[in-house]
């Protein structure tokens, strides 16, 4: 019997592999299983990809046989796999090993220190890029990169930093690889800033369109096919890390069908997919949206796949001119008049043909124009037909829009965006508008569907837990309170977005979202128990077990090495060989400081670092020593 050290389950005398046998049990678990029938169990058996029982010690002993392998979890949290509603996997995964993440590092000295030693591997002709994920809050200095410093830290190699869809930094090396010049314009919606002599400064910003940003990006060199397989699988292995193990992918832009979704294919028809993925279709060139529309219609249908890859509807746009932006920095775009024609005639195309679909939209005047196009057609009894289809975002969705996407039959994902721009959006609009942005609370009030996701790669970061922490305690990444206690939801309701909501946009809530019996063997065992830990806490949890139908895909702790093995990151220089993915930081309650005290600690530590680099210009002066004095304490002299 393959087992963690256990004791109390033993294979059952006469048990066969080819009756009643488990392939995998897990016990002394603290299960939350999400089953309003059996919320609560220590132990689970598992065959064929299925939970086959759940309860204690006594309930799966009986499914133990010679080949069962028997994980102890030692105590531990144990919860169904999270679902990530929003989250540009297929994409993400495709440029993961080239991308330097910053995802969660606490100082910009630190965020720079790392793209100087990056920059030292670099080969020529390949740019360093910072892709999302972070935001100037979550730095002890509360502030962006220059210019400037990203061109002392890597004088000669390219290096672009997206910051939210808001804007970019570049150096000078980058400028000149993404041929930018005086003579460059302005792209629509788009500006690139100058200095004093019209040359490019190396900022660019989304005024308010994001595609300024994207396409400077799509500058950037790419893997091979053989790459991109590699740079996949260890992306949805940072995935499992956190005990994701679905995700419904919003496509977006720059991601072409079907070649950008060779790759994942590719993984699901050799088996080596860690995550569950949804994905959808999303048009890529304005004015061409319908005639692609009508050639996906009439090739593939939603539900195409399997459990593991599957084609889920349209979007997250349908046309171009319908989509809103989300730069809280800049105003609120107003869009074109009359996008509602073209609009309409993409739904009534998916309507006819039985797809569902999702729909970015940001503020509520986008929502609203939206609705009247499929009351249009539901009032000639086309919508929604039986499709799914649910509104993304909707950050800023008004009571009597939540009405009329009720009466529809619609649903909302949202996602922890307000984590990274709350600051902006409140200095914009008024605390007391952030207060109620997104209206989560109003949204399940009136029975919608509500499912939780980050946007990422490119906007938030892949951590659920980082969203699960804004969902329960209403604050940013920088800490900034947004909501009042009233507007909070409990740790089950959160977790119900990640698990069970996010099997309900894809219509799989019948085998996934909760641990009961013929669902799928989906959950992962955590380091920390989320359901009890202090709240400042929440962001820092991962999991140590997460399982897959059954599957064993991500392991560490003690369980280290009983996942699957995966081929080296390629290639050698690859930022996450160096430093991996999401940057973990000390759990603050173990830390004995709190979130309040860890950032004191790192900006004494910037002060210094600071002073030590002060000192050193004085010397380049002349004016300083070349070698700092050597400080003694009298208290310690011999």
């Amino acid at each position: 019997m393959a087992t963690m050290p256990v004791s109390g389950v033993t294979p059952v005398p006469g048990t066969t592999d080819a009756t009643d046998s488990a392939e995998l049990v897990l016990r002394n678990a603290r299960l939350f299983t999400g089953d309003p029938a059996r919320p609560a169990a220590s132990a689970l058996a598992v065959r064929d990809g299925r939970v086959l029982a759940v309860g204690d010690d006594r309930d799966v002993t009986r499914h133990v046989g010679p080949r069962t392998r028997v994980v102890d979890a030692l105590g531990r949290r144990a919860v169904p796999g999270l679902n990530d509603s929003h989250l540009h996997v297929i994409r993400g995964g495709l440029h993961y090993v080239l991308e330097l993440r910053w995802d969660g590092v606490p100082s910009l000295r630190q965020a720079l220190a790392m793209l100087r030693e990056q920059a030292g591997r670099t080969p020529k002709g390949q740019w360093i890029r910072v892709v999302g994920g972070w935001t100037a809050d979550q730095f002890a200095e509360r502030r962006l990169p220059t210019p400037a410093e990203l061109t002392a830290a890597a004088p000669d190699t390219p290096v672009f930093v997206l910051h939210l869809y808001q804007s970019a930094i570049l150096n000078r090396a980058a400028v000149r690889a993404a041929g930018i010049s005086r003579d460059t314009p302005d792209p629509r919606g788009g500006q690139i800033v100058r200095d004093r002599n019209g040359d490019p400064n190396g900022v660019l910003l989304a005024a308010p369109s994001a595609l300024i940003l994207y396409s400077t990006l799509a500058a950037a060199p790419t893997l091979d096919e053989a790459g991109r397989r590699v740079s996949t699988r260890h992306f949805l292995r940072e995935l499992n890390r956190f005990g994701l193990t679905s995700a419904i992918d919003a496509a977006g832009g720059f991601q072409n069908f079907p070649d950008d979704y060779a790759t994942v294919t590719d993984l699901a028809r050799s088996g080596e997919l860690s995550l569950r993925i949804a994905y959808h279709l999303f048009p890529q060139t304005a004015g061409q949206e319908l005639a692609d529309l009508r050639r996906w219609v009439e090739t593939v249908r939603p539900g195409d796949g399997d459990e593991w890859l599957r084609l889920n509807g349209a979007g997250e746009n349908l046309t171009w001119a319908a989509a809103d932006f989300e730069n809280f920095a800049e105003p609120r775009p107003e869009l074109a008049a009359g996008y509602e024609g073209e609009f309409e005639q993409a739904v009534r195309l998916l309507a006819e043909h039985g797809w569902g679909f999702r729909l970015h939209a940001t503020y509520d005047e986008t929502i609203r124009r939206d609705l009247a196009v499929f009351e249009k057609l539901a009032a000639e009894g086309l919508f929604p037909g039986g499709n799914r289809w649910f509104f993304d975002h909707a950050e800023t969705a008004s009571p009597e829009s939540l009405d009329r996407i009720a009466a529809l039959g619609g649903g909302v994902s949202v996602q922890n965006r307000m984590a990274f721009q709350g600051r902006v959006f409140a200095e914009r609009y008024g605390a007391e508008t952030a207060a109620r942005t997104p209206p989560v609370r109003e949204m399940l009030e009136r029975g919608l569907p509500v499912a939780a996701g980050t946007d990422a790669t490119r906007v938030s970061s892949y951590n659920p837990w980082v969203a699960l922490h804004w969902l329960v305690t209403g604050r940013t990444v920088g800490d900034l309170a947004l909501y009042p206690p009233d507007r909070l939801l409990s740790r089950e309701t959160a977790l119900a977005l990640y698990t069970r909501a996010g099997a309900r946009m894809t219509g799989e809530e019948g085998v996934k979202g909760v641990l009961k019996a013929g669902f799928l063997a989906d959950f992962a065992v955590l380091d920390q128990d989320y359901l009890t830990v202090p709240a400042e806490d929440i962001p820092h949890i991962e999991s140590v077990l997460t399982v897959v139908g059954g599957r064993i895909v991500y392991a560490a702790a003690e369980y280290e090495g009983l996942d699957e093995a995966l081929p080296p990151v390629r290639p050698e220089w690859s930022p996450v060989a160096h430093f991996g993915g999401y940057h973990a930081t000390p759990t603050p309650s173990r830390t004995g400081g709190g979130s309040a005290g860890a950032r004191q600690a790192g900006l004494l530590a910037d002060v210094v670092a600071a002073s030590e680099q002060h000192r050193r210009w004085r010397a380049a002066r002349g004016d300083a020593p070349e070698r700092s004095p050597v400080s003694f304490d009298p208290c310690f002299l011999l």
